[in-house]
């Protein structure tokens, strides 16, 4: 495992980070940073008790983006930042992930193997807290910053009233970088901060190619895939929500024989996963004619 040390002024620190009015002196890292602070960066971030369209969507996006070669910034905490981190390791791309505390620290612990699969697949974990450093609330609002600091944008997917993505976006618009947010059901608890968000300027993610246009990047081209009528019509229905065997039959007007075959031969075209019984797409992707 590959440990190493920013320093502030130093060669290889991130010059976006620079920006920050208080810019960590010093950014311990766990991996390899070879050329990933040169790359596009965007945060994505939002609630840890997401909603089931709340972690469709952090995943979607953020699996867009690093199809694209962006790297997603988050703070591998439960709910938006896992999702997120999850998004891009499933497009094969690059993720950061910014921790409240010492980057020998697995925080929350059963995000253990996720921070392994983000090194391993050419991320990195990253702190301004020296190894050794436990959590500690206070430390969370320290670290948001540095996810800010480190993006180009924010997006936010889920947030109630009160919550640490919300200081992240704030943190954002100090640097005078853009904020979206994801627009959500005005009776929702976890609605409430976005929609504030959007209330006050910040601009609704209705799809992931609005985010690109605003950075002046380009989406990666979708793969032609040719599906059976079934998976298309499955993968049709997993597009509007993540929904289990049953469920689908039922939505889609098919045997279940058919469901269940449609299923084996979206996963083995990678567009789909199944957690718990609810599958969920993975990546949409061109229809052949």
């Amino acid at each position: 495992m590959t440990y190493g040390v920013l320093r502030l002024g130093g060669a290889g620190y991130p010059s976006l980070l620079a920006q920050l009015h208080d810019p960590p002196a010093r950014l311990h890292l766990r991996g390899d940073p070879d050329g990933i602070f040169e790359r596009p960066a965007v945060a994505v971030v939002g609630a840890r008790s997401c909603s089931a369209y709340g972690a469709q969507v952090a995943r979607t996006v953020a699996r867009e983006l690093a199809a694209a070669g962006v790297v997603v910034v988050s703070g591998m905490a439960r709910g938006v930042d896992a999702e997120a981190h999850r998004g891009a390791l499933e497009a094969g791309g690059t993720t950061l992930a910014v921790l409240g505390c010492g980057i020998d620290r697995d925080y929350p612990a059963r995000h253990a193997d996720l921070a392994r699969r983000i090194v391993s697949g050419a991320g990195l974990v990253v702190s301004e807290y020296e190894p050794g450093v436990e959590p500690a609330p206070w430390r969370f609002p320290a670290r948001n910053r540095v996810i800010a600091g480190l993006s180009l944008a924010t997006v936010v997917v889920e947030a109630r009233e009160r919550s640490g993505a919300l200081i992240t976006a704030d943190f954002a618009l100090e640097l005078g970088r853009d904020v979206f947010a994801v627009p959500g059901e005005i009776t929702a608890a976890l609605s409430a901060g976005t929609n504030r968000l959007i209330r006050q300027g910040a601009a609704p993610l209705l799809v992931t190619d609005d985010l690109f246009a605003a950075l002046g990047l380009e989406a990666a081209a979708a793969p032609t895939v040719e599906l059976s009528d079934a998976a298309a019509r499955v993968l049709d229905l997993l597009a509007d929500a993540p929904r289990g065997h049953d469920e689908l039959v039922r939505a889609g007007g098919l045997a279940a024989s058919a469901v269940a075959a449609a299923l084996v031969e979206l996963e083995l075209a990678g567009l789909i996963a199944e957690a718990d019984g609810v599958h969920r797409v993975t990546r949409i992707p061109g229809r052949a004619a």
